[in-house]
């Protein structure tokens, strides 16, 4: 897992936006007290995330009011998709989004 810092402000209100890691545009959403990273695009029908809201745990896609769980990536039922989830850390320096490494990256570092 190779982990990068997110260098945005992270407000103390519920919020979903936009952000930038290693050259990934992600989702960045806090709901009810908690920091979650999803992907920023729907699968649906290609929906930004980032311009969507939070409801009962679920992030709604702004496009067609598709929804899907914060915790586990789940579209809602009856969706039959999911979005990525990625793992948090938070440190003394601040808050940290972990990417898997590819094998090929590990062998060769590129």
């Amino acid at each position: 897992m190779k982990w990068h810092k997110i260098e945005t402000e992270i407000p103390e209100e519920e919020f979903v936006k936009q952000i930038n890691v290693d050259g990934k545009k992600l989702c960045l959403v806090k709901h009810q007290q908690k920091l979650f990273v999803v992907q920023n695009t729907c699968p649906h029908a290609g929906g930004i995330l980032s311009g969507g809201w939070c409801k009962n745990g679920h992030l709604i896609c702004p496009i067609h009011r598709w929804e899907y769980n914060l915790e586990n990536g789940r579209g809602a039922e009856g969706q039959g998709d999911y979005i990525d989830i990625y793992p948090l850390e938070t440190r003394s320096d601040g808050v940290y989004v972990g990417f898997k490494e590819s094998w090929i990256k590990k062998l060769f570092g590129k």
